[in-house]
């Protein structure tokens, strides 16, 4: 089975949505609430102060409540994507996904309401009560034709801003694709002949808002499940009467003749290669059903090479995926107080998304897709989900459209101010994980994974084989993997196992030998090489060593010093790195931090410290983040002369010989470190004021290791390691109990670390 192929099984789907707490959202607290005296100003009897103000002006109730940051995503569950009419609770697991995506794209909030009606006027009229609680609503998956009268009749009666996204998300996002492909291949929008097949809500309004960029009516031309939409057809909605066209022609294979686009909201595999062959020069398709296109990529590519193609995929390029409009669409919307989504404003959000995919590409997206080079072109007319830019594109163009359109009930007047605060809702890092996890995708890596006979090592290489991330080489007792991949159902029979208790292990007696040659002058003998390379421990690092593998995972079931003392022997450290040391990855709302040395060095001298501040740089400049290193103690710039202080004002010098380009200052204290307005205000010649460090170096390991885990139970922060830095190659010793995600993440760490290392041995 490939890669490509290997579905999410079920089971996981259902784990993952049941979990310690079911579902996907939960509300928090923005407000201190640990004193009586915090209770007593959120609720009773100091509450009464903003319910006046707003009783007296209602606008204050943005002001003082939650109402301008949070959407409603409605539905009735009518027309569920690929499920179809399964009824309000059934589609409850979408919305609550809705506002995942609404939160992690734009930091927008959420409450998800499943109404049990199909009535259209008992929609509108519970939408309508329920309304004043919110900033937008998002209406989703609700059926044609009841959702067109439904999104009619709320944008006229309400006054705050109102998307079918369904309807409007696709358009937006194919009218810049569409703007882009015709600027690629220099045709006239004017002039093109555009064929739609489906005439559902989705196509109803890219129809329309491709007549909006220009196309004419006469020349689109859509068809639904009967047949071409034609003047003289009976029965017609009102939505499809709009287009129906007088001609002869009656079906989809008459109608492709010729034409210069072809949209597919439909079903797959109803387009043929002929089809595609009968069409124009240098023809533009998407094939947008999902899961399965109307023409498989492949297939429509190796027809025609002059052909310009999307679809609703990420495994293809120009993949159409609504996350690149909606979120900034609302952000943009409820930070101007927008009484409605206008036309203005989603012909803005199109030709902001079209201009983007022109910019030039960072290189934090480029190595996330694993692409040299993304330009715009053939591949790559649509910007990619991923893009930290799309915030600070789209939702400015939104607002400003909303304002010049009269609909804003308050003005921006410093751009870039808002623009810096859209940049850092999410923190410039906020992706981090994702985009990581995207760009081991682009070039998996063979990882040895220790301990393979423990459930959760063996889920996690069961999850970076499905996804993509890595292809693992599991080592470990051969019949407990196979009794655990037939238990759990797996799927990892193709997998290569590697017992090394068996009487069949790969390549032995040449392990031995090379461990021999480089310890014997450390006190190994030839018959204790050969007995060590019989333990997995010392087996898996070898694997890396002598080219087998490019990565190794241990450290899951065992204590951490056991795990790490043959991985350093083995594989480090490196020449100039007399330290190996262990780096975690905090992962915060402004961005992922690194916390550096959490797990190896226990008092490491000025000259240790500073090979472990450049290590971890290394390490940071890798997941394309510029280094930024605060060195931490008790005190400030020479505010104490005790040992620590010292130690860490001469690492300093160092840092700054060994690598000049790296920001880097302290000595200082945790919170100046970590509060850049603190910093600036006390202390304005710091080299981090307005940068802010992203890289903590403790002078010891009882701090960092303190430090770390105290922030990660206390805080709610995400811990992503030890990642160890200074071996020669790429190996992560976990944590003793390290759970499947924390594995899976580290894994994509190590693909990385190894994707860096190819071509330099």
């Amino acid at each position: 089975m490939s890669k490509k192929n290997r579905l999410i099984r079920n089971k996981d789907i259902l784990d993952y949505h049941e979990g310690s707490r079911p579902g996907k959202i939960e509300v928090v607290p923005t407000k201190p609430s640990n004193s009586q005296r915090d209770l007593s100003i959120a609720y009773s009897p100091g509450v009464a102060e903003p319910c006046l103000k707003i009783a007296e002006n209602n606008s204050d109730a943005y002001r003082y409540t939650a109402k301008g940051n949070l959407v409603a995503v409605i539905s009735n569950g009518t027309a569920v994507l690929g499920l179809g009419d399964i009824g309000p609770l059934a589609s409850k697991p979408v919305m609550e996904g809705k506002g995942v995506l609404f939160k992690i794209f734009a930091d927008i909030d959420v409450f998800d309401l499943e109404l049990d009606t199909t009535d259209t006027e008992k929609f509108i009229e519970t939408v309508k009560i329920l309304s004043p609680t919110f900033g937008g609503i998002n209406l989703e998956d609700i059926s044609a034709p009841e959702c067109f009268e439904i999104e009619q009749r709320l944008r006229q009666e309400l006054d705050i801003p109102i998307m079918h996204d369904d309807q409007h998300g696709t358009a937006i996002i194919t009218g810049a694709a569409l703007l882009n492909a015709l600027e690629v291949i220099d045709k006239d929008i004017k002039k093109i002949k555009v064929v739609f097949n489906g005439a559902g809500a989705s196509a109803i309004s890219c129809a329309s808002l491709y007549l909006s960029l220009g196309v004419r009516p006469e020349n689109l031309i859509m068809c639904d499940s009967k047949g071409i939409i034609h003047a003289e057809r009976k029965g017609l909605t009102y939505e499809k009467l709009k287009f129906a066209r007088k001609t002869e022609l009656r079906n989809l294979d008459d109608a492709i003749y010729n034409a210069d686009v072809f949209v597919g909201l439909s079903k797959g595999d109803i387009l043929s290669p002929e089809m595609i062959k009968n069409m124009s020069k240098n023809p533009i398709v998407f094939a947008l059903a999902n899961p399965d296109p109307e023409i498989s990529y492949d297939l429509a590519k190796s027809t025609r090479d002059d052909l310009i193609m999307a679809t609703g995929r990420s495994d293809n390029p120009n993949q159409v995926n609504n996350v690149l409009g909606f979120p900034y669409i609302f952000r943009g919307a409820l930070d101007v107080r927008s009484t409605e989504i206008n036309e203005e404003m989603k012909l803005a959000a199109v030709y902001a998304i079209a201009q983007l995919a022109k910019e030039p590409v960072p290189e934090i997206v480029n190595l996330a897709y694993g692409s040299r080079n993304l330009t715009f072109g053939q591949d790559y007319i649509i910007p990619k989900p991923f893009d930290p830019r799309l915030i600070y594109t789209v939702a400015p163009a939104v607002a400003k459209a909303a304002m010049a359109s009269g609909v804003a009930q308050t003005s921006i007047s410093n751009w870039d101010e808002y623009e810096e605060d859209l940049r850092n809702r999410l923190g410039l890092d906020d992706k981090f994980i994702r985009l990581v996890m995207e760009k081991a995708k682009t070039n998996p890596k063979r990882v040895v994974f220790n301990e393979a006979d423990n459930y959760k090592v063996l889920k996690a290489a069961q999850i970076v084989l499905d996804e993509g991330i890595a292809i693992p080489i599991l080592l470990g007792n051969l019949r407990k993997i196979k009794s655990l991949n037939e238990e759990y159902s797996l799927g990892l029979e193709d997998i290569e196992i590697i017992d090394t208790k068996s009487n069949n292990v790969p390549r032995l007696l040449e392990y031995a030998d090379s461990y021999y040659k480089s310890r014997q002058r450390k006190g190994v003998g030839y018959n204790e090489a050969r007995r060590l390379l019989l333990n997995r421990d010392y087996y898996g690092p070898m694997m890396v060593k002598m080219g087998d593998a490019d990565a190794y995972i241990t450290g899951a079931m065992v204590k951490y010093p056991r795990a790490v003392k043959p991985v350093i022997e083995i594989l480090g450290p490196k020449d100039n790195a007399r330290s190996v040391a262990g780096v975690y990855v905090m992962l915060t709302k402004k961005g992922p931090i690194f916390f550096t040395d959490t797990t190896m060095n226990q008092d490491p001298s000025a000259e240790r410290i500073s090979q472990i501040a450049c290590e971890t740089a290394e390490l940071v400049r890798k997941m394309n983040i510029e280094p930024r290193i605060a060195l931490l103690s008790y005190s400030n710039f020479g505010s104490s002369t005790g040992k620590t202080s010292i130690k860490m004002s001469k690492a300093i010098n160092i840092i700054r010989k060994l690598d000049p380009s790296i920001v880097v200052d302290g000595e200082m204290q945790a919170n100046f470190a970590v509060d850049n307005d603190l910093l600036k205000e006390q202390f304005p010649f710091s080299d981090l004021v307005g940068k802010g460090a992203n890289i903590f170096v403790f002078p010891g390991l009882s701090s960092a290791n303190i430090s770390y885990k105290l922030l990660q139970s206390m805080g709610g922060v995400e811990a992503v390691g030890p990642l160890l830095v200074g071996l020669t190659y790429p190996a992560h010793v976990l944590q003793l109990g390290s759970s499947v995600r924390e594995i899976v993440n580290t894994v994509a760490m190590s693909v990385i670390d190894a994707q860096s290392k190819e071509g330099i041995e």
